[in-house]
């Protein structure tokens, strides 16, 4: 039998703040896109993702990866948003039995005319809070636990900066 490891009062703290965070900020950006842009964040991040990507689409399986989304929560969200008119399926050219996902122009459009909204709430509970060592602090802490969390690299979150919807600043 091992010993447990007990957190320090210094990392219950930390770890209990932490908490918090993950529990409060995805509400707070669903409930600002949702007031906003009629999507919820994952709805967002969804286009967002597919803006990203080569000639604007990607395969389901990419997508999922990109989006840490499994594929019957990608499958629900990708309808939805072909219902919209957001997004389109098709059937894969290099692999007939592959579906890829594109970002439809009026997609494209939804995503520029959110994106001010969805930054400003990202500026407002995240980044005005912190000074800019701070931000850099947070970069590597995110970078360091992905590392563990996610050890193939499978979500977007390193690599190029992303570019806003319009193709021409980092978000």
């Amino acid at each position: 039998m091992t010993d447990t490891r007990w957190l320090s009062e210094e990392e219950h703290v930390a770890w209990v703040r932490f908490t918090a965070v993950l529990e409060l900020l995805p509400s707070a950006l669903d409930l600002q896109l949702e007031t906003d842009a009629g999507l919820s964040h994952f709805e967002y991040f969804t286009l967002a993702m597919l803006s990203e990507a080569p000639d604007h689409t990607l395969r389901t399986s990419a997508l999922a990866a990109r989006t840490n989304a499994t594929l019957p929560r990608l499958s629900r969200v990708v309808s939805r948003l072909e219902a919209a008119g957001y997004a389109e399926r098709s059937t894969c050219a290099e692999d007939r039995r592959a579906t890829n996902v594109s970002l439809t122009e009026a997609g494209r459009q939804k995503l520029v005319r959110s994106a001010p909204g969805h930054v400003g709430a990202v500026r407002r509970f995240v980044v005005d809070q912190l000074t800019p060592e701070q931000i850099h602090e947070l970069s590597a802490i995110s970078a360091a636990m992905l590392r563990q969390l996610d050890p193939e690299g499978r979500m977007h979150a390193t690599g190029n900066p992303p570019q806003d919807p319009s193709g021409s600043a980092p978000d």
